[in-house]
């Protein structure tokens, strides 16, 4: 892993394997979108998951929402959180509030031992390669149902309409084997390829719609709290070119 100080229009930029994770120019739009898409299609989270996400930024979204009672961080690689800590502390705030509890190990083992306890889960991944690959699978993805409440909802990193649609595609089919419920949304964000980068949205209730927010800011609180992320914007998400709605349909 490095952290190396871009020029002044992306200043920190986290480096992992050679692939670049988040800078501080953009990261708001990614962080925003893959926590509030989730966390304003469950009626009230009070239990939220995080697995991955080192960097801080999930966590700094997750606890804008006053309803939580625990926010927990399940990472593998301790490095990331103290580099980010170090070198990103706008976007690791999150580990400094006083419902957060942090957790370093394997997200899979984890899960294994908390059944039906979590309200949302939150999986910021890297690209499906190596190790990561097995968060793009089905048996994971049962896993986090199994972890879930009820009306429990998660969303994970879903890659790129443009570059990675047979991806989205095959996620889509092990979403569905396991959730009634699931849509993919995106966001735009200028530092991954090709500007756009998506999330598998899915809940355990089959009466949901993940594309409609259940809860929402008032115009004043979004202001304060979001720099991307808004209701309209929430529905505008799931909206698709034709070519990928008809692909992921």
């Amino acid at each position: 892993m490095v952290l190396l100080r871009a020029n002044s229009n992306y200043g920190n930029v986290l480096v992992l394997d050679g692939c670049i994770q988040a800078t501080e120019r953009d990261e708001f739009a990614y962080q925003e979108m893959i926590t509030h898409l989730a966390m304003n299609s469950h009626p009230e989270p009070k239990r939220v998951l995080v697995i991955g996400g080192g960097d801080g930024g999930v966590l700094r979204e997750v606890v804008k929402h006053s309803c939580i009672e625990e926010a927990v961080l399940c990472d593998i690689d301790a490095d990331v959180i103290e580099v980010s800590k170090k070198y990103l502390p706008s976007m690791s705030v999150g580990f400094q509030h006083p419902k957060v509890r942090v957790h370093i190990g394997d997200g899979f083992k984890f899960l294994q031992e908390y059944k039906n306890h979590f309200d949302v889960i939150i999986t910021d991944s890297s690209d499906p390669e190596g190790p990561a690959k097995a968060l793009f699978e089905k048996p994971y993805f049962q896993l986090l149902q199994e972890s879930l409440t009820e009306k429990g909802v998660i969303s994970t990193q879903g890659e790129n309409i443009w570059l990675h649609m047979d991806i989205i595609k095959d996620v889509k089919q092990s979403c569905k084997a396991v959730f009634p419920t699931v849509e993919y949304g995106y966001t735009t964000i200028p530092t991954y390829p090709s500007g756009q980068i998506g999330f598998m949205v899915c809940s355990k209730d089959p009466n949901a719609n993940v594309k409609e927010p259940l809860r929402t800011w008032t115009e004043e609180e979004e202001n304060q709290l979001n720099r991307y992320y808004n209701k309209e914007i929430h529905r505008a998400a799931f909206i698709l070119p034709t070519w990928a709605r008809n692909a992921l349909n």
